[in-house]
């Protein structure tokens, strides 16, 4: 009973799959072709019993019929050039824009066309995106633009488009592939931080820090004091200014200038084998997001991974960031470069060998008990629920 159950469920996907076959290759019969070729048979064989004349003449019309309907589908589509505009690269979540042009080669008009653009895999939910061109004059063109969400960082390479169909008799279909090769960069999301200390104190010296807040504290008026801003949890209370404190209700406090500018950092990214993929998307965000932080405090800010060695340039990084996958590629630390580094990893046994004055981020919680004051860091707790990456941000502004 059930080896026969089963066969009745498969049969249907085999005859699914000779109906595509048939459409790639030559046609395959609409409903009304299939009947019109079943009365041509009966009518061929009626008149073959009965010898009548008008029997052999409608079965040779309606055989003429069908050998138009499955021929003229397939010239159709011959005659349809499509072109694919190049994509502007995007950052997850944000919409992709598609753009295709269909050019009709032909001398005479082209109607009732399905358009089906197959999506590179993992971009998007849609498997593919479908339109109907009702008509292009000949010699004209057509464009269809539309637009798919992104759902995760990436390189993804759009391949073909297919046209189908049954034109102009629809009695068969035919369905054709064009390529349509076109890259779609996805860049990873870029985290917006009001403050991120593992970059603001990274190569300071902490007695010229501590001496310059005593400085302020004792003269506020000498020019040290860059803005006022509302007091967070964690803030010392020699820096609060309190006479505009009074004045607004609210605790405010200096926040001091520093010089950063022109001082070199490296955001360096750990590829080897060994990360959670969920730990290592978030990885790439960091890596970004600390990126364009450091770029803003006028760090000389570069990537570094295994595979690709020191970057520097917004598209740049942004392009490798998109690409960059864990691979089994091995280095030691005389690789990694000489100056501070924010090594990104999910282990720590290279921690304690970063040149001085770096920082690390760890995505994998341990009991190491090594003595890693020289290069402090954060652990970082993933959250695989948090598809806006809000704990990865929270835990960036967390104070070391």
């Amino acid at each position: 009973m059930y080896p026969q159950m089963s066969k009745k469920l498969r049969r249907p996907k085999r005859d699914r799959n000779l109906f595509k076959w048939l459409e790639r290759r030559a046609c395959a019969p609409e409903f009304a072709g299939g009947m019109l070729l079943f009365l041509s048979l009966f009518f061929f064989a009626a008149a073959t019993n009965t010898l009548a004349g008008w029997l052999y003449v409608v079965s040779g019309v309606s055989f003429a019929l069908l050998l138009i309907g499955g021929i003229m589908p397939s010239r159709v589509l011959r005659e349809i050039e499509v072109n694919r505009s190049k994509i502007e690269p995007v950052s997850a979540g944000d919409p992709v824009e598609i753009e295709l042009i269909f050019r009709n080669t032909g001398k005479s008009d082209k109607t009732l066309i399905q358009v089906r653009d197959l999506l590179p895999e993992g971009i998007s939910l849609d498997r593919q995106k479908e339109h109907v061109i009702e008509r292009i004059a000949a010699g004209a063109n057509h464009r269809w633009v539309y637009s798919t969400d992104t759902l995760k960082r990436g390189i993804f390479q759009f391949e073909q488009v297919q046209l189908i169909t049954a034109s102009p008799v629809g009695l068969f279909r035919s369905r054709r592939s064009r390529p349509t090769p076109q890259p779609s960069i996805v860049y990873p999301l870029v985290l917006t931080l009001n403050q991120c200390p593992l970059i603001d104190r990274i190569g300071k010296n902490d007695s010229t820090r501590q001496l310059s807040q005593e400085h302020s504290q004792n003269n506020a008026t000498e020019g040290l004091t860059r803005t006022l801003r509302p007091y967070r949890w964690g803030d010392p209370t020699r820096l609060v200014h309190w006479r505009t404190s009074a004045k607004f209700g609210e605790l405010r406090v200096r926040e001091l200038e520093v010089t950063v500018g022109g001082q070199e950092l490296v955001i360096a990214l750990d590829t080897e084998p060994g990360w959670e993929s969920e730990n290592f998307e978030a990885a790439v965000v960091a890596a970004a997001t600390l990126y364009f932080y450091a770029q803003r405090l006028n760090f000389n800010v570069k990537l570094w991974t295994a595979s690709t060695d020191l970057l520097h340039g917004n598209r740049l990084v942004l392009e490798t960031l998109a690409g960059v996958n864990i691979t089994p590629t091995l280095f030691s630390d005389a690789d990694l470069p000489a100056a501070p580094i924010v090594w990104l990893t999910h282990r720590r046994d290279r921690i304690s060998s970063l040149p001085s004055g770096s920082r690390w981020l760890g995505w994998q919680q341990s009991s190491d008990s090594r003595d890693l004051s020289q290069n402090p860091g954060l652990s970082i707790e993933s959250d695989p629920d948090d598809l806006t990456y809000n704990s990865l941000r929270s835990q960036l502004q967390t104070s070391l």
